[in-house]
């Protein structure tokens, strides 16, 4: 019987996403195993080791010194993921980094430097792209369905969180440019299939602490393609985007968190209208199996993992600087 190679993961940092849907998915997929748990409470790594039975847990640190994991998923504040995808990376390790990847451009620039030094490969966690509704997003703008694409305009928004929770603290990379701005953001990218020119960003910023609590970006793509996105905290649930087009218009619902037994609805209208559902897919699996298979060189995927994260933080650096400016900021200016 022939054998799968799989990739051991150590997880450095017990969030809520880690035990919600990422060590679910670590074990799910044909291609990773769960090696290491490592959290700064060792009492709360342990107790994940019992829920997910892995009998290795301590701290941070614990995870890097041990000789059998080969990757490590970091679920830290967005604050703390230079510091820890450089550990890992001089530790030897391959990382799938949460999003957003790091709080800066530069920073960006750093870890990819130091990830290339150590030959170690650096992936942000955007799982939505991996769903199969994108790809067929693609397909239907590529058919031409569409025609030109004008405009993409996303929503992603969540109820009030509280203000105890650490995306309100702005030293740790709070604020929802951060936590969700980024999702539209990296999906208009793949729709328009190229890094927009300029960025200007309107966002509402909470007195006390500080961070952007709900925001308003645009991008401009080139002369006639735009991106339209608005998102943030204390608002009605939205998850969804749109593509326009001089020949037709497409809605994709739940397209950047969508639970993995449910159908992702695609509506586009052309010469006549089509309400698509999309299988159910658990895309944080596919995105281990994806990111693990290319490890393992069993595959590869339809990106480059460094050039892209580093593309998106460019575009997250452009959309801050926009604010603190107050104009729109051109990217090749960065």
């Amino acid at each position: 019987m022939f054998l799968i190679k799989k990739l051991r993961f150590g997880v450095i940092g017990c969030s809520r996403i880690a035990s919600s849907s990422t060590i679910p998915a670590i074990l799910e997929s044909k291609f990773t195993l769960l090696e290491h748990l490592g959290s700064r409470d060792v009492e709360k790594a342990e107790s994940f080791g019992k829920k997910f039975g892995c009998v290795k847990f301590g701290s941070y640190q614990d995870v890097l010194n041990d000789r059998s994991v080969d990757a490590v998923y970091i679920s830290l504040p967005i604050g703390l993921h230079e510091e820890w995808v450089i550990k890992a990376a001089k530790a030897g390790k391959h990382i799938l980094c949460e999003k957003s990847s790091t709080t800066s451009y530069k920073s960006a620039k750093k870890m990819i430097q130091v990830c290339k030094n150590h030959n170690v490969r650096l992936m942000e966690g955007f799982m939505f792209r991996f769903h199969p509704s994108h790809a067929k997003v693609r397909e239907i703008i590529k058919k031409g369905t569409l025609g030109k694409i004008f405009s993409f305009y996303g929503k992603y928004g969540f109820s009030q969180i509280p203000s105890t929770d650490i995306r309100y603290n702005k030293k740790l990379g709070g604020g929802i440019l951060n936590d969700a701005g980024c999702y539209p953001i990296c999906a208009s990218r793949i729709i328009f299939d190229k890094e927009p020119q300029s960025a200007f960003y309107l966002p509402t910023i909470d007195k006390k602490s500080g961070i952007d609590e709900k925001g308003v970006l645009f991008l401009k793509y080139g002369d006639k393609e735009f991106a339209h996105m608005e998102f943030g905290y204390g608002l009605s649930y939205q998850s969804k985007y749109e593509v326009w087009g001089d020949k037709g218009h497409l809605r994709l619902t739940r397209a950047y968190n969508i639970p993995s037994d449910m159908k992702a609805s695609l509506l586009v209208e052309s010469t006549n209208k089509k309400d698509l559902l999309i299988r159910p897919t658990n895309h944080f699996r596919i995105m281990f199996d994806s990111f693990a298979r290319q490890i393992l060189c069993l595959g590869k995927t339809s990106f480059d993992f460094e050039s892209d994260l580093l593309l998106q933080a460019k575009v997250m650096d452009a959309s801050r600087n926009s604010y603190l400016k107050n104009k729109p900021i051109m990217l090749n200016d960065l």
